[in-house]
């Protein structure tokens, strides 16, 4: 093992929380080192902007910290310092053009992550901070951090540290967890990971077998005290999508998953369309030919039905307004976009540095909140990295 480097400020994690850190702290003139552990950096934001790099959503700051629930007033001073707009205003000084789609959600022109992230590499480049990967942080030796390198174990002594280290989902991205051990042995208060914004996992009968890949569209979910709207893909494992994503919360707490298949229809719209003779009312009958639903949505009935020893005429449109879908359960937390659980705000003060490592401060994922998909993750990630950036800038001064 050499003899330590000697930096001013170091940040572990090359992701967007830990890019906007050093950008800030670079800014401010300092120095700053940023190691990553993978061999290239922002891996989780590349993948994501593969199907359109979803920015932000343009709305007002006081609906946008509604989607961070019980991290809201954590996270309220991070959002308010750079929230949707400045976000936008952001990626524009990065050469990006935007568009805004018809639900808000904010994408670059070009829809793909990498042009942004070439430009805000340049830019770091510019302001003089350095980039190592493949330097896989692990702990602390002698007061100096630790690494594994392709070189050999390396160590850095640095005046101020940026741990960006990201949540416990999509491992091979580089968000592990790991350092949650190193943290708790050095006394840091950590919530348990947990997935959030997670597919849900069903089996099906071979009935369904023809509508794996199929979208359910125009529908609407619920779990416990959340709701949503969005479409979701029917799998064989289960379902995945926007649309079930938000519910994950409420799913964690053992709520059973709702699925409206007609949320723009109100329930005494639907009752006032069943058939007038009873007796030779057909349940597939009307819901193919009244009701008009898309084949998906009369198989998924039908399966969600077939363990009941009679579906009640009078019933029929209580369920497709609220059609429980039973056994449903959350994919792995590996398979999750992201996670729940990590540092606790109540662990570090103001400006993120941890109360028991003076100079060591927290951002992105790897803080304990969560948020729904659509613009809202990153912008968190934006948010806490810069927030944390500033406050490595008003310790060094």
């Amino acid at each position: 093992m050499t003899d330590p480097e000697n930096r001013t400020a170091v940040v572990i994690g090359a992701g967007p929380a830990g890019l906007m850190a050093a950008d800030q702290i670079a800014q401010a003139g300092h120095d700053v080192l940023v190691l990553e552990a993978k061999p290239s950096v922002a891996r989780k934001f590349l993948m994501a902007g593969k199907s359109g790099l979803n920015l932000t959503k343009d709305e007002a700051l006081h609906r946008l910290l509604t989607h961070y629930g019980r991290a809201q007033n954590d996270l309220s001073p991070m959002l308010q310092g750079f929230d949707a707009q400045a976000v936008q205003e952001w990626a524009r000084g990065l050469g990006q053009e935007l568009f805004t789609g018809s639900t808000g959600r904010v994408f670059p022109e070009v829809m793909k992550g990498s042009p942004l992230l070439r430009a805000w590499l340049t830019r770091l480049d510019a302001l003089g901070v350095e980039r190592r990967t493949q330097w896989r942080w692990c702990g602390w030796h002698e007061g100096a951090l630790l690494f594994e390198t392709a070189k050999g174990r390396r160590v850095v002594q640095a005046t101020t540290t940026v741990l960006a280290l990201g949540g416990a989902s999509w491992a091979r991205l580089g968000s592990d967890g790991i350092w949650a051990e190193i943290l708790r042995k050095q006394g840091v208060d950590l919530a348990n990971f947990a997935p959030s914004n997670a597919a849900v996992s069903r089996e099906w009968s071979e009935h369904m077998r023809p509508h794996f890949g199929t979208a359910l569209k125009a529908v609407g979910w619920s779990a416990g005290d959340l709701r949503s709207r969005g479409e979701a893909i029917l799998s064989k494992r289960g379902l995945e999508g926007g649309g079930v994503y938000p519910l994950t919360p409420a799913l964690r707490r053992g709520a059973t998953l709702y699925i409206d298949l007609m949320p723009d229809v109100p329930l005494e719209r639907l009752t006032s369309r069943l058939p007038k003779d009873r007796k030779k009312a057909r349940l597939s009958q009307w819901l193919k030919k009244t009701l008009k639903l898309p084949a998906v949505k009369v198989a998924l009935f039908n399966e969600v039905t077939a363990s009941y020893q009679s579906v009640s005429f009078e019933k029929w449109p209580e369920l497709v307004k609220h059609l429980p879908i039973q056994d449903a359960k959350l994919r792995p937390i590996d398979e999750a976009i992201s996670t729940s659980g990590g540092v606790m705000f109540e662990s570090m003060n103001a400006d993120l540095m941890l109360h028991k490592l003076p100079s060591v401060f927290c951002a992105g994922e790897m803080l304990d909140w969560e948020a729904p998909t659509g613009g809202y993750l990153l912008t968190g990630c934006l948010a806490t990295g810069r927030w944390a950036g500033q406050g490595v800038a008003r310790f060094l001064a």
